[in-house]
């Protein structure tokens, strides 16, 4: 179907789902954390999804939010943060390292929506080269990223803060000699061009969501920077492609057996996110894309189990 291996990692067939640990297994483990990477590929889930943003000293680090919350984010005396949030681009390393991102608040309605994850202490925000390093290692030879550049709403249309992401991501990931095993993914569409002009190896994963939909409680919304698809004469597929993307990942919700079988036709894999709930899940078996982002690997491998279907090959 494409060249980039990569790609082909995500790609199902007809006895294959793959399966995208979402910030590693957010459901279970903290989001975005080293532990829930590992987890995520001890179990077999060879394939993560995962936010990088620059610190104020161009480190790339692995969070969502452009700001800290107390939701997720104790400071060094061990309280969830109040009051003032600290933004990630006006940190150094250093200090985005006395954070704890082991627990969640659950007097927020953010730390409600997952009441099973684990609650750890001593939990770091991570830098990119640390994921690179884990997933370097021989037994996790097969496990493959979804890179996702997160673009700051304030700053999209500022090329040279495009050009220095991009710039800044691609190194780590070129010195770690893992081009190979990785798709730039994002919702801003003005990056991945920039992408495709700095790494044109590495494949481009587009994120879309419709402009009508409600972005998730607590977390940075995307509707600032994706491309608004709400005409229905446009066909974010064909978009997509045009684009020149290898990868679709629409929210599970907009997609229907029309778009998916479109996207086939224009060459793309689809990876359907973010899908927690096992009627969503089965929805998503249904329509057999190529892969299922979520916060709970564990349980859609069981649903692929009970239904005969393989997530590796």
């Amino acid at each position: 179907m494409t060249r980039y291996p990569q790609v082909a990692a995500f790609s199902g067939d007809e006895n294959t789902i793959r399966v995208v640990g979402h910030r590693g297994a957010r459901g279970i483990l903290p989001e975005n954390s080293i532990v829930g990477f590992d987890f995520a590929l001890s179990i077999g889930v060879d394939l993560l999804e995962f936010d990088v943003l620059l610190s104020r000293d161009d480190i790339p680090v692995i969070t969502h939010n452009h700001e800290f919350h107390g939701s997720a984010v104790r400071g060094a005396d061990g309280a969830f943060l109040n009051g003032e949030h600290p933004r990630v681009a006006s940190l150094t390393m250093a200090e985005i390292e006395r954070f704890d991102i082991g627990r969640l608040n659950a007097d927020t309605e953010y730390g409600r929506r997952f009441p099973d994850q684990a609650q750890m202490d001593g939990v770091r925000v991570p830098r990119l080269g640390e994921l690179l390093q884990l997933v370097s290692q021989p037994r996790y030879a097969a496990a493959c990223l979804m890179l996702e550049l997160k673009s700051d709403p304030d700053l999209a249309q500022d090329s040279a803060v495009r050009e220095r992401i991009v710039s800044v991501i691609c190194r780590d990931v070129r010195e770690a000699k893992l081009a190979d095993r990785t798709l730039l993914h994002s919702f801003d569409w003005a990056l991945l061009a920039e992408c495709r002009r700095q790494a044109p190896d590495m494949p481009l994963s587009f994120l879309t969501q419709l402009q009508e939909n409600e972005h998730d409680v607590g977390e940075d919304s995307s509707i600032l920077v994706t491309p608004d698809f709400s005409n229905p004469d446009i066909s974010v597929p064909d978009e997509v492609s045009k684009a020149g993307g290898s990868l679709w990942c629409p929210h599970f919700s907009e997609l229907g057996a029309n778009d998916l079988a479109q996207a086939r036709e224009l060459g793309l894999a689809v990876a359907a996110w973010t899908v927690n709930e096992p009627d969503d899940i089965e929805a998503m078996i249904d329509l057999r894309v190529d892969a299922i982002v979520t916060d709970y690997p564990g349980r859609v491998q069981q649903r692929l189990s009970e239904r005969g279907f393989r997530w590796r090959r």
